[in-house]
């Protein structure tokens, strides 16, 4: 059989006659043709204009594959996304400039949390067994997967498999987010299968993803396999791709290989220059003990597991922070001692002079407790917004959810939402 083929392009800036030619050409060289219905998924998980520009797949990237596509004649284009939980993906993309980007293209933008979906079984699932899919995505001829390779705080990056996420509704989207999140990301990969992977590293990023700091990297990798563009997108990150949890599961399940060798990586830029490269703090808020703030942090496990719950409640942590952090810098160090706990903590817990929270359902401290203050809230998995009202005022942080200036349009694309909502089930689409 023939080796999966991995390209990588250089391509130094978001210039979008550049990067169309550059996808022309690896297009042809895959052999691929596009053509009938094209559904277009690129990573908008969150964005705002002010202080989170880097997160999501670059406008000038997404134009230049639409241009291409166009050219190939194709019945039909849709680009979708379900965005970070809770918040409105209409919302996100204004904020990241996509309405301007399809308008000028005349291509249609959706939501997908606003869309006709469809149940379907997943014969390989192992937490999902079936899932709401939208009918932009089951109908599709051709699928095109267009992540922002970035730094990932407990996935250890994110690329084509990772993206996947985003084709879950807002109504699903956060079933077995928590320990088991590593299985739920092959899980979708039954249904979210591409036939072209497009990353976006011109610029990747670290930090929480979802509020990420960019770093230059030339880079715009084009694969027509999934699974092999997250192999060398692990490599060129600084990761062996056989110790990366979700890469591991997708090997098992049969999807292909975790080595290089079994990959045929071209193109004009070389992996061993692309992995040397700094890429800024690569561990920021992957581990939270190396922080630099007064408050703790007590890990605990999964109920009836020895598994640190990564992908629910301390991930929630991580977000919430690295939210408050990215738009007050400096906010961390100037918090108030105290100690934070999520899952079941084999210990003891001494916080005498500051408030101790203790984050979802099942965490508890099995040793001894002692603090100024207890605090509680209760959630499986904890989303990050439902942290935003606690986490400052108990440790006297800035609060973003606070902000006027975002207030005003989250809530008008609320309200939208629902009228289009409303509309589109009237409409029968």
């Amino acid at each position: 059989m023939n080796k999966p083929r991995v390209l990588l392009r250089r391509c130094d800036a978001y210039n979008t006659d550049a990067i169309e030619q550059i996808l022309s050409e690896s297009v042809d060289e895959l052999g691929l043709t596009i053509a009938g219905k094209v559904f277009v998924k690129p990573n908008v998980v969150n964005a705002n204009k002010r202080y989170n520009r880097h997160s999501f797949t670059n406008p000038a990237v997404v134009e230049a594959m639409l241009r291409l596509i166009k050219k190939r004649n194709p019945d039909d284009i849709t680009v979708g996304e379900s965005g970070g939980f809770g918040i409105p993906t209409r919302y996100l993309f204004k904020e990241a400039g996509y309405y301007e980007m399809t308008r000028r293209q005349g291509v249609r933008l959706v939501d997908l949390n606003e869309h006709a979906v469809d149940r379907v079984t997943l014969k390989k699932g192992v937490c999902h067994k079936d899932m709401l899919l939208s009918r932009f995505i089951s109908e599709a001829d051709f699928k095109i997967w267009m992540p922002r390779l970035k730094y990932h705080i407990f996935t250890d990056f994110t690329n084509a498999l990772k993206l996947n996420i985003g084709i879950l509704t807002h109504k699903e989207r956060m079933l077995y987010h928590d320990h088991r999140i590593h299985e739920k990301i092959v899980d979708m990969l039954e249904v979210g299968y591409p036939d072209l992977v497009v990353s976006d590293a011109i610029e990747t990023t670290y930090g929480w993803e979802s509020a990420a700091y960019p770093v230059p990297l030339g880079l715009l990798m084009v694969a027509n396999n999934p699974l092999a563009a997250d192999v060398a997108a692990s490599y060129i990150m600084g990761y062996n791709a056989a110790e990366v949890r979700y890469l591991k599961i997708a090997n098992a399940r049969g999807y292909g290989s975790l080595s290089l060798d079994d990959i045929s990586i071209e193109g004009d830029a070389d992996i061993e220059e692309l992995r040397a490269k700094p890429k800024g703090q690569t561990r920021l808020f992957q581990h939270l003990k190396e922080l630099d703030t007064p408050i703790s942090f007590y890990a605990g496990y999964a109920p009836d597991t020895d598994v640190v719950c990564d992908g629910g409640c301390e991930a929630a942590v991580k977000a919430a922070l690295a939210l408050v952090e990215k738009k007050y810098p400096g906010s961390l160090k100037k918090a108030k001692k105290g100690a934070i706990i999520t899952g079941i903590y084999h210990g003891d817990v001494d916080m005498p002079d500051g408030p101790v929270f203790l984050i979802g359902t099942c965490t508890r401290v099995e040793g001894k407790l002692n603090a100024k203050k207890i605090h509680r809230v209760k959630g499986c998995p904890m989303g990050a917004k439902d942290l935003m009202l606690n986490v400052p005022f108990i440790f006297g942080l800035p609060n973003p959810v606070l902000d006027l200036r975002d207030l005003a349009p989250l809530a008008l694309n609320i309200v939208q939402k629902g009228m289009s909502i409303a509309a589109n089930k009237v409409l029968g689409r």
